[in-house]
């Protein structure tokens, strides 16, 4: 189903963007304001050209940037520094101030037994590792999903072309 005029209206932005988000057509239809028919609509608006291209691309881009942001904290949990951590055992009661200013994002826990000590937990840095060298096979093999819907839309266009 090919559309004569350019650009994509509001509502079919939103419908892209929420498709992409829960991967239901008549959900994202719905959400996105076709309330009268949403199946139908979803449907019709997936067979549609510009329409895959968008969801192909907010897929591409949200996968991407998922995956790069998932990287960056997994290289923190392999490679950054306990300084923090430590500096934070040696003190007696820490002001909000102090805590604020301190990089703990490689604590899992932190318990204050009764008898008055503390014990930090770390993420596991080799989990970290293995989930960055495993990440990085992986990833291409993110955007099958989108690939897939827009060769249904596809083969679903040359069957009403056909039929």
């Amino acid at each position: 189903m090919e559309r004569k005029s350019k650009g994509l209206t509001a509502k079919e932005k939103t419908f892209c963007n929420c498709f992409v988000s829960c991967g239901s057509a008549d959900e994202a239809a719905y959400n996105a304001g076709f309330v009268k028919n949403p199946k139908r609509s979803g449907e019709e608006l997936l067979c549609r050209d510009d329409i895959a291209n968008e969801i192909k691309r907010l897929g591409k881009c949200r996968t991407s940037s998922l995956s790069e942001i998932a990287t960056v904290g997994y290289r923190r949990l392999a490679f950054g520094k306990i300084s923090d951590a430590v500096s934070l055992l040696y003190m007696e009661n820490p002001s909000r101030e102090q805590l604020e200013h301190m990089d703990l994002f490689l604590v899992s826990e932190i318990k204050r037994p009764k008898d008055g000590s503390m014990e930090i937990k770390f993420f596991d840095r080799l989990k970290a590792l293995e989930k960055l060298t495993g990440d990085s096979e992986k990833e291409d093999r993110a955007t099958p999903f989108y690939d897939a819907i827009a060769k249904g839309a596809e083969a679903l266009r040359s069957d009403n072309d056909e039929g």
